[in-house]
């Protein structure tokens, strides 16, 4: 069982070293942690804020191999990443499933090339294909994209990857290595590391709720910080150069009728030179990514006007609707986490996706890089390295057939909580105990006070914001009806939690504050 309370209290008792500290709690963290306490290594994992706060919580939605990777003619990228995708398929059925997207053809040669493409898409999958690749006629694009710009359309080619839920999957991620032995805490902040003649022997870390210091003996520490990766490289060596190119994707949120039926749009090139989705999820509509590099990175990622209005002015030209500013209900912005090479100036378009370790003199392994698909593998090597340099004993990994929590064979009998798996039952009998948790908490969003009561005991949720941005994904689905329901969720946290209603009133500012920058900003035009 994932509960807080316990994990501080294995965390003041220990008496030995842990043989590894991870440091982060994003998607390539808890996959080490995860991938450590599976092969029986006694491992500690420390957030700074709560799971999959940053990166790994806006991501495209996305569990594939990259169709523009293979465009650049990284195959064994796409090779890995192909599958993986059936290996998290198997793993996490209730987070994961196909989904059938369409490539529009409004020129003669779009058809055939990108057909060619899918083919080697499908070639490079082999039996873990997701579907067959095919070109559709006009009519049958129209069929499967019936609000898709019909002027000068020619036809389309018809592919399929893998969608899910990101934040969903961090939390299965936590709780799956917690009962494989791990201890996982957020809010717990490593504000630096020990070392004994120069090598790494453990960290200092800091609880952000009540400021207890805690000094923490480790064999091994891991830096799976994402875009926070340098900080710590430096906090080990304050020479250590920056590795990182931070680039930020920007999507917007719209109402479902944009997009009905159950397919997806790729753009395989647009005016900046990205692919660009339109993706049913959620009953709304994910519009996205950018590509921006930026210099400083955040918890909280602001949008640019310009990448807001391109998202806009794109779903505009491909969508019969013409969607404006008013119909969006939410903005997100991740900051990808590039490893560039040396010297690299160029487009962060162009950087390569592929994860990269690194083990400093004084013993801090350093995983940085990657994307979400291929967090299984990127944990696999980064364990293999850290027993190597730690002379640990060499174990297996079992994480590539290792279900992770909430696993069933069947998810969808579960209706809404399908995402909960084998949890829904559970969650289903808390309603039948308490009705008055069975109602939704707003008609347009998809959370009821059961699942508020449910996230704070099982899943760690600490806060307002964990509850509706990352243990349900109401924040992205509508901010404003995220911001209007605050009040009610602080309410059922506060009962849970035993906290007065001084510290809900606290919850609620503090959410509709961060809220805020998930809002159209009014200046944007069409």
């Amino acid at each position: 069982m994932m509960d807080r309370t316990r994990g501080i209290e294995a965390l003041k008792t220990r008496q030995q070293p842990w043989d590894f500290v991870i440091i982060g709690g994003g998607a390539t963290g808890l996959g080490c942690a995860v991938e450590a306490a599976a092969r029986g290594y006694d491992a500690l994992l420390l957030e700074m804020h709560d799971f999959a706060k940053a990166t790994s919580s806006r991501s495209t939605k996305l569990v594939h191999g990259g169709v523009r990777y293979l465009e650049q003619g990284n195959v064994s990228l796409v090779f890995e990443a192909l599958h993986e995708r059936e290996r998290l398929r198997d793993n996490a059925p209730h987070l994961v499933r196909n989904l059938s997207f369409v490539v529009p053809n409004y020129k003669w040669w779009e058809g055939p090339y990108y057909w060619t493409g899918m083919k080697v898409y499908d070639l490079l999958a082999g039996s873990q294909n997701f579907g067959t690749s095919r070109h559709l006629s006009r009519e049958e694009t129209l069929e499967h994209l019936p609000t898709i710009e019909p002027e000068g359309l020619r036809g389309g080619v018809q592919y399929y990857d893998g969608q899910f839920d990101d934040t969903r999957l961090a939390v299965n991620m936590a709780q799956t290595a917690v009962e494989e032995g791990a201890v996982a805490l957020n809010y717990m902040k490593v504000t630096d590391l020990t070392k004994t003649n120069g090598q790494i022997d453990g960290v200092m870390a800091e609880c952000q709720e009540t400021g207890t210091a805690f000094e923490i003996d480790a064999r091994s520490v891991i830096n799976a910080t994402g875009i926070f990766t340098d900080t710590i490289r430096q906090m080990d060596d304050p020479s250590a150069s920056t590795t990182l190119r931070p680039s930020r994707g920007t999507h917007i949120v719209l109402d479902k009728s944009f997009l009905p039926g159950d397919s997806a749009i790729m753009i395989p090139k647009t005016d900046d030179g990205r692919v660009l989705f339109a993706i049913p999820w959620k009953d709304r509509v994910v519009v996205g990514t950018t590509e921006a590099e930026v210099e400083e990175v955040s918890l909280e990622p602001q949008p640019g006007y310009d990448e807001l209005e391109f998202l806009i002015s794109h779903a505009q030209r491909y969508l019969v609707g013409d969607p404006g500013p008013e119909d969006v209900r939410s903005i997100f912005a991740g900051i990808r986490p590039l490893v560039a090479p040396p010297g690299s100036n160029g487009d962060t378009s162009e950087i390569s996706r592929e994860h990269q370790l690194n083990i400093s003199d004084s013993g801090l392994v350093t995983i940085s890089g990657g994307k979400w698909t291929t967090y299984r593998q990127m944990a696999e090597d980064t364990i293999d390295d850290a027993v190597m340099d730690a002379a640990l004993e060499q174990r297996p990994s079992p994480t590539s057939s290792l279900h992770l929590h909430g696993w069933h064979d069947d998810p969808e009998q579960f209706d809404d909580l399908a995402v909960y798996g084998a949890d829904a039952p559970q969650i289903q009998s808390l309603m039948d105990e308490r009705p008055e948790l069975q109602e939704p908490l707003d008609d347009r969003l998809p959370i009821r006070g059961a699942q508020v009561v449910w996230a704070a005991r099982h899943e760690m949720a600490r806060t307002v914001e964990d509850v509706l941005a990352r243990r349900t994904r109401c924040l992205l689905l509508d901010a404003e009806a995220s911001i209007d329901v605050a009040p009610r969720v602080a309410q059922l946290l506060a009962e849970e939690r035993d906290c007065p209603s001084s510290w809900a009133d606290e919850q609620v500012q503090a959410f509709t504050d961060v809220a805020s920058n998930y809002l159209m900003p009014a200046t944007v035009v069409a």
